[in-house]
């Protein structure tokens, strides 16, 4: 991946702002030059707000998304908004707990919102099961770069949590990944150890 503009769209609360950041972070960390970008006022109380992230290879020019290769629509308003901004060539992921009609092209749908309830008591990491399966289907960074932007952007007492999150999203992309090309992509390169975060988390699930 040399150049890439992403846009995270939903409402005030879901998170949109801490996901960008993180994957910025990310970004950054495998190495990239990135620009961010957020939008507030009236939009983010309910209707379409949005974080945009333009990721390269080479020094960004010019600062604002024009044609999206990946669009994270969290509700309703956002995939109405901004769908028609998405290249031929890329994608929309929306969560289907709030989107019902999603735009046009190439779509991922998956219960975001629903899915952090039921698996985390709390809608509040939809957005990092949203960045995991993101990192799954786009393949554009290491998974121990996500990890570590996670750890830096989030706070000690939400780290596990959001981590358990993200890696919950980026299994689930995988399995996406097989059904779509007939096999799943590694979650870390078996010629190195398992990390021990990982490891935990597989360890719990092993125990549900």
């Amino acid at each position: 991946m040399k150049y890439a503009e992403i846009r995270l769209s939903g409402a005030g609360g879901q998170g949109l702002g801490l996901a960008g950041r993180v994957l910025a972070e990310t970004a950054i960390n495998d190495g990239y030059n990135v620009c961010q970008t957020q939008s507030y006022g009236p939009e983010a109380r309910g209707g379409a707000s949005r974080t945009d992230v333009i990721v390269s290879q080479d020094e960004i020019l010019y600062p604002m998304c024009r044609e999206l290769d990946v669009l994270l629509a969290m509700n309703q308003p956002s995939a109405d908004k901004f769908g028609e901004f998405v290249k031929e060539d890329g994608f929309s992921l929306v969560d289907s707990t709030y989107v019902d009609q999603p735009p046009a092209g190439n779509v991922y749908e998956y219960t975001f919102t629903r899915t952090s309830k039921e698996s985390f008591g709390t809608p509040l990491v939809a957005n990092m099961i949203a960045l995991g399966m993101m990192g799954a289907l786009t393949k554009y960074f290491g998974l121990d770069a996500w990890r570590q932007a996670i750890m830096k952007s989030v706070a000690e007492k939400y780290t596990e949590m959001n981590l358990e999150a993200f890696e919950l999203g980026h299994r689930n992309g995988r399995e996406i990944l097989h059904v779509k090309e007939g096999r799943v992509d590694l979650a870390y390169d078996r010629k190195q150890p398992v990390p021990d975060w990982l490891k935990k988390i597989r360890e719990r699930q092993k125990g549900q």
